[in-house]
């Protein structure tokens, strides 16, 4: 009994060795990204750190831990909700039908039918 190759092997090696680089491509940018995205809280503090050094109150490291307590947070969110839902314009929910006056149209014709068979 023979077997029949439908891909040859060399085509399924070659698919495999494909499919594995590109998980790897995959999941080392995850990996990259994660890495990226945890380190923008430091760089930003980095940042904050040179511009208080910089100004003339030479600010110190209580300045660098600016706590928002919980209510001030819920307020803001409060706000800025109120504030996009006003964005939506006011619809009034009605809808009004108006009756065609041109009813035959050649789209709903059946004599121009897809089972139209001309026999010659």
């Amino acid at each position: 009994m023979e077997l029949i190759y439908i891909v040859a092997p060399a085509d399924l090696k070659l698919g495999v060795i494909i499919t594995i680089v590109g998980i790897l491509v995959v999941f080392i940018s995850l990996v990259v990204l994660s890495i990226i995205f945890n380190q923008i809280p430091k760089l930003l503090k980095i940042n904050v750190k040179r511009v208080l050094r910089r100004s003339k109150t030479g600010g110190s490291e209580s300045d660098l831990r600016q706590d928002i307590s919980g209510a001030t947070n819920a307020a803001i969110a409060t706000a800025l909700y109120l504030y996009f839902n006003e964005l939506h314009d006011r619809e009034s929910n009605v809808m009004t039908i108006e009756k065609v006056s041109k009813r035959y149209s050649p789209w709903s014709s059946k004599i121009y039918g897809l089972r139209n068979v001309n026999i010659r």
